[in-house]
């Protein structure tokens, strides 16, 4: 499978995160962590996400930019105290974090992508969502934060370089989802750390089937209980 070259500024922006990976970063408020991106981000997903990963047909998961992601680690789910592998039901996980040297890429079952297109150069967009599509063979999830992080690049520059509307980040799932209209798309869009809004998942193929010619996204507010990370 083709490996898609990040421009000159996606390539510049990694060597950046892997700064901060290894020596912290300074926040908006001032302060500085060096608890760095070691948060499962998924986590406060669960929930919403479960119907669809735990479907009979989803069984491996690419972790598209996991971070700090632990599949098999015990605690993902606190009442249970089980993995996210148990959780979702899963045979297997990988986990694609190029700031932490985890550069396998595989085709999954499903693609989890949670709190990183933000943090991706405006102009290499385009070719990341199109790997996503690519590496997905039945189901792709997407979170995108569209607020400001807490963390400072370390030219000084906030962490979350591509902020947009969700309207911005559905046009562009839209966009390339009609080139690969058997994968299901589940779009979650982060107005702040815990709230948003959620497109009813879809894939293109309906589009075709529809008895009209206009077809409006469905979307509804959402909003999750979960404790702000440090290294948000």
């Amino acid at each position: 499978m083709q490996n898609y070259e990040l421009s000159p500024h996606g390539k510049s922006l990694i060597e950046l995160y892997k700064i901060m990976v290894s020596e912290g970063y300074q926040k908006v408020d001032g302060s500085k962590t060096t608890d760095t991106y070691n948060d499962f981000q998924l986590k406060k997903f669960s929930k919403l996400i479960l119907p669809k990963l735990s479907q009979i047909n989803i069984q491996t998961v690419l972790d598209y930019g996991g971070g700090g992601s632990h599949w098999e680690a015990k605690g993902f789910d606190t009442e249970t105290g089980c993995s996210a592998i148990e959780y979702f039901g899963l045979a297997d996980a990988t986990v694609y974090e190029p700031a932490r040297g985890m550069i396998q890429k595989k085709p999954a079952d499903a693609v989890v992508c949670i709190d990183v297109l933000e943090h991706i150069f405006v102009a290499d967009i385009p070719n990341i969502v199109e790997e996503l599509f690519k590496l997905s063979k039945e189901l792709l999830v997407i979170n995108v934060a569209c607020y400001e992080a807490a963390a400072l690049l370390p030219n000084g520059e906030n962490a979350h370089v591509t902020i947009r509307s969700p309207d911005y980040w559905k046009g562009i799932i839209d966009a390339v989802a009609i080139k690969y209209p058997s994968v299901e798309v589940l779009l979650i869009c982060s107005e702040t750390y815990d709230s948003g809004v959620i497109f009813e998942s879809f894939k293109a193929s309906e589009w075709h089937a529809s008895k009209t010619y206009r077809i409006d996204p469905r979307v509804a507010g959402f909003t999750v209980k979960y404790q702000s990370p440090k290294t948000q």
